[in-house]
């Protein structure tokens, strides 16, 4: 493997990520590790010699469609040069046909040997994705296990990495009829929100003005099923804790990265799922939510998008484990809906409290009262009390 000579790292969405480059083009890419010493010292041992210096032009613009990619889950990065200087040339083959790999698509082991002429060599392919230096650049998360599970990751960040990689890229394809087109997006233009908040409340036009203008988005879900499914792992836990066990969850299933299925978490047996590290808990409420969908309780999204903010709460908050703020952070974040104000939300009290200049956070009932006047803007005007909360002085 060609030694690098100098590197740098990058924020990304999935962390601080390392990049090395010599005179014939890159040498390798670091993905994020546990933390960014880490990530650090992962590249020092991967990379020996290598020094931390100024990019070029050229590896800024790598840089740059690195983090497009990793970003909106589609780009090129098949033109982008690579020293193999010491990569074996079976290694080289396959890294070569792995960069013709399309973001939202994947291969096989077996798919990747066949496609080399070389049939019965997917553990060797395997092996070789194992040693890949190049990580996203060549696309090594696009190669899955013959079964269509997540299989393993070398690269930083392990199997975690690998699925929010995938999840990414399967956000970036077209909506399917069952999503409906506006999947994804706000159903509103949040500059105009705080422009039009900034006219009708003084204080927030000075909160609004010190924090600039906001920048959220809603993401992309392949069923409100799924949605639902994270947001029962991800409760009382650290993001990081949270990613992993969703990313084993999902892992345990073909395509499971795609989209979890009430059929397959009902057929799971209760042991393979708490070997994902679910409490038992959380194993009643994901059991429950698959329950409740197969028997249509559950709102497609083609039927979400046609039900009112109120309805959606009535109906989901019936799952075990799912309470109204985990419904109104879906109905924001997930479904775009412009004007929810989770008024029992820690963080939207006290931003509220800070930027009034109150003493106490308001009780939801009274803050629910007090936030009539926000409407229909409400989604936005609580992004900012985030904001305000984030920015105060412990």
């Amino acid at each position: 493997m060609a030694s690098a000579s100098e590197f740098t790292f990058f924020d990304t969405r999935v962390g601080k990520t390392g990049i090395l480059w010599g005179s014939r083009g890159l040498v390798g890419v670091q993905l994020p590790a546990a933390n960014a010493a880490t990530t650090r010292k992962t590249l020092l041992a991967r990379f020996p010699g290598a020094v931390e210096g100024k990019p070029p032009a050229a590896v800024r613009r790598a840089i740059e469609q690195i983090s497009a990619l990793i970003e909106t889950g589609s780009g090129d990065l098949s033109k982008l040069e690579l020293d193999m200087d010491g990569v074996p040339p079976f290694h080289r083959r396959v890294y070569e046909l792995a960069r013709t790999i399309e973001p939202g698509s994947t291969l096989s082991y077996g798919d990747v040997a066949t496609k080399l002429g070389a049939p019965g060599s997917a553990r060797a392919v395997g092996q070789a994705l194992g040693r890949n230096p190049f990580a996203i650049v060549v696309p090594c998360h696009r190669v899955l296990a013959a079964n269509g599970k997540i299989g393993g990751f070398s690269a930083g960040g392990g199997i975690v990495t690998k699925h929010r990689l995938l999840t990414i890229e399967q956000a970036s394809k077209p909506p399917s009829d069952a999503q409906l087109e506006g999947d994804g997006t706000l159903r509103v233009d949040p500059k105009a929100a705080a422009t039009a908040l900034a006219k009708m409340d003084p204080k927030l036009a000075k909160l609004i003005d010190k924090v600039g203008p906001p920048h959220f988005r809603a993401r992309s879900l392949s069923s409100i099923f799924h949605a639902l499914a994270e947001a029962i792992v991800y409760q009382q836990l650290n993001g990081r804790a949270a990613a992993t066990i969703f990313a084993r969850v999902c892992a345990l299933f073909p395509r499971g990265h795609e989209g979890l299925t009430p059929q397959a978490i009902l057929r799971a047996p209760d042991e393979r799922l708490r070997g994902a590290g679910l409490s038992q808990n959380k194993l009643l409420s994901l059991k429950d939510l698959a329950a409740k969908a197969r028997a249509g309780e559950i709102p497609t999204l083609a039927e979400a998008h046609g039900m009112s903010d109120d309805e959606l709460i009535e109906k989901l908050t019936a799952v075990r484990g799912i309470g109204r703020w985990t419904v109104e952070m879906l109905l924001m974040f997930r479904l775009g809906r412009p004007d929810i104000l989770p008024v029992d939300d820690f963080g939207v009290r006290k931003g509220y409290m800070v930027t009034y200049g109150k003493r106490e956070m308001p009780k939801p009932k009274e803050l629910a009262k007090i936030g009539e006047k926000w409407s229909p803007h409400r989604t936005t005007a609580s992004w900012y009390f985030w904001r305000a909360a984030d920015l105060a002085p412990d």
